[in-house]
């Protein structure tokens, strides 16, 4: 009887953390999959899938900054292109680090995302 009950337990644990891992990829695809990663994670709070809705949700923050320095002639426009080549860096290896299970900050201003969106979640 332990055994069945420990086999389910573990059947359990595997089923949320797949559920976890999709929703932390999910939200790494555009605006609208972060919203959509949100929705999904609202009513079962998983840390896995906080974790990277916040990394994911800095990643797009830094995105409208770029945007917004980007309308500068000439100095933002240089900034701008940089910072995009930056950014795509830091969203493919966050990308990865939901792929593998990890709850690795992204790369440069990760932590940074992490003290500023700690009560979100």
């Amino acid at each position: 009887m332990e055994t069945t009950k420990t086999e389910l337990g573990t059947a359990e644990a595997v089923a949320i953390n797949e559920e976890a891992k999709k929703i932390a990829i999910i939200s790494y695809i555009t605006i609208i999959g972060l919203v959509i990663a949100f929705v999904m994670n609202n009513e079962k709070k998983l840390d896995f899938a906080s974790y990277h809705i916040r990394q994911s949700l800095g990643l797009g923050c830094t995105g409208l900054a770029l945007g917004v320095i980007g309308i500068i002639p000439i100095i933002g426009w240089i900034i701008n292109i940089v910072g995009i080549f930056v950014l795509l860096y830091m969203w493919v290896m966050a990308l990865m680090n939901a792929i593998n299970e990890k709850e690795k900050p992204a790369p440069i201003l990760g932590k940074t995302y992490e003290s500023w969106f700690k009560g979100i979640l």
